[in-house]
C-alpha cells in the first residue's frame, strides 16, 4: 500500500493549500492528507510534531520557523522555497460598524474603545502583543482585555460567535470565516509582512514528490490561486 502524501501547514497558507490540493495530487500521483492546518500550541503544534518525528512530506510555515527546522535537522534545505507573503488584518462581527483603523491614531482609538480583542498563537499574535501595542503606546491599557486564541482555533470564529469584539490575524486566515466583516489590513506604517515557506521534513516518505510539489507551489502556475486567498505569491 502506498503511503499518502502528508502536509502540515500553518493557518495563513491553509486556504491556498486547499485550493491547490487537487493540482498537487495530480502532480505527485499520490493521495494527499492534510495533517494539520495550524501552527497550533502545545503537543499539537507543528514544531512539536516535527520534533517528535511525526511523518510529513511537506511543511509550510512562516519562513523563520522553516529556517529553524532546517538548522535543527528537522527539515531538508534541498528544495525549500518561499511561497507567499501575508499581512496582518483586523475584523469585526458581521453587522458591526466598520472600525476606523486607517491611521495609527484611528487604530489606537479603536483599540482603546474595544471591549475585547482576540489574537492568535501565530506570528500575527506575537507581533500585535509584543510590538504593535507598544508602538501605539497602549500596551498596558489593552492587554487586560485581550484574549489569546490557540489550539488551532481561528480568531475569526471567535469574532463571529461574539467571543471577542474584534480580532487580529493574517488576512488569509480571516477571509474564509463566515460571520465576520470589514477585514482590513493594518495601515502601511504599522503593517507586518510575513513570508511563508515550504520545506521537506526529515521524516518525509515521498521526498522527490515533495520537492516537485514545492517547485509547483512557488511557480507562476500556482500564483492565481494563492493570490485569491489574500496572499501575495512569492513568484511575480
Amino acid at each position: 500500500m502506498i503511503e499518502p502524501f502528508r502536509v502540515m501547514t500553518s493557518g495563513a497558507f491553509t486556504a491556498a493549500h486547499l485550493r491547490l490540493l487537487p493540482a498537487v495530487e495530480r502532480l505527485t500521483g499520490l493521495e494527499l492528507v492534510t495533517v494539520t492546518t495550524s501552527i497550533g500550541t502545545g503537543d499539537a503544534s507543528i514544531p512539536n510534531r516535527m520534533k517528535r518525528g511525526e511523518v510529513a512530506d511537506l511543511v509550510i510555515c512562516d519562513d523563520g520557523i522553516v529556517q529553524g527546522f532546517i538548522q535543527e535537522g528537522l527539515a531538508r534545505a534541498e528544495g525549500a522555497a518561499p511561497l507567499a507573503r501575508s499581512c496582518v488584518g483586523l475584523a469585526v462581527r458581521a453587522g458591526a460598524p466598520a472600525p476606523d483603523i486607517g491611521t495609527p491614531d484611528a487604530l489606537r482609538a479603536t483599540l482603546l474603545r474595544a471591549g475585547s480583542i482576540g489574537y492568535s498563537a501565530s506570528v500575527s499574535g506575537r507581533y500585535v502583543t509584543t510590538e504593535l501595542f507598544r508602538r501605539l503606546g497602549i500596551h498596558d491599557e489593552v492587554m487586560p482585555k485581550c484574549r489569546f486564541i490557540g489550539n488551532g482555533q481561528r480568531v475569526g470564529t471567535f469574532i463571529a460567535n461574539g467571543g471577542v469584539e474584534l480580532g487580529f490575524q493574517q488576512v488569509s486566515e480571516l477571509m474564509p470565516i463566515e460571520g465576520i466583516a470589514h477585514i482590513t489590513p493594518l495601515p502601511g506604517e504599522l503593517q507586518k509582512f510575513t513570508t511563508y515557506s515550504a520545506a521537506v521534513p526529515a521524516s518525509a516518505v515521498h521526498v522527490d514528490a515533495a520537492v516537485r510539489a514545492i517547485r509547483f507551489l512557488s511557480s507562476p502556475e500556482a500564483a492565481a490561486d494563492i493570490r485569491a486567498t489574500g496572499l501575495e505569491p512569492a513568484t511575480r
